[in-house]
C-alpha cells in the first residue's frame, strides 16, 4: 500500500473528513487532497503532525519506495530537489531515525556535487 492509501485509509478509519484533518493538522483542505492524490508529498513537520493525529508511527506511512515518484521539484533540477525531500520526510530510511538538519545539508551537498559531475561526464561523452 502506498502513502496515498495509508493516509486515506487512516482518515477515514479515524472517522475524520479531510477538512477535519487538515484542520486538526493545520493544513489547508487542498493540501490533503493533494496528498491523498498523491500529488504532493507533506514536509516533515507535517508528516510528524499526520501522524500525531491519526495515531500512527511515521514507518507505517513512508517507506522507500512510496515517495520517490510523487515529490516535486522546488527548483529545476528534479533530482536534487527530489532528495532533499526524500531526507525532509524519509527519516525512517536511515536507521529508524531522524536526521539533524546539518546532516541533512552535508548529504544534499555530496548528492549535489555528484549530480554535477555526471552532467559534466554525459556531457563530453
Amino acid at each position: 500500500m502506498e502513502f496515498t492509501e495509508k493516509l486515506q485509509k487512516l482518515r477515514k478509519d479515524r472517522g475524520f473528513t479531510q477538512s477535519e484533518l487538515a484542520e486538526k493538522v493545520g493544513v489547508s483542505c487542498r493540501s490533503i487532497q493533494n496528498y491523498e492524490l498523491g500529488a504532493r508529498y507533506p514536509k516533515r513537520d507535517i508528516l510528524n503532525k499526520l501522524c500525531r493525529v491519526l495515531d500512527t508511527k511515521i514507518e507505517y506511512l513512508v517507506s522507500s519506495n512510496d515517495f520517490l515518484g510523487i515529490v516535486e521539484a522546488e527548483d529545476g533540477i528534479s533530482g536534487v530537489a527530489s532528495a532533499r525531500q526524500l531526507l525532509d520526510c524519509a527519516g525512517a530510511l536511515f536507521a529508524g531515525g531522524e536526521m539533524s538538519e546539518d546532516d541533512k545539508d552535508k548529504v544534499m551537498l555530496a548528492l549535489q556535487k555528484i549530480y554535477w559531475k555526471a552532467k559534466e561526464k554525459n556531457k563530453r561523452k
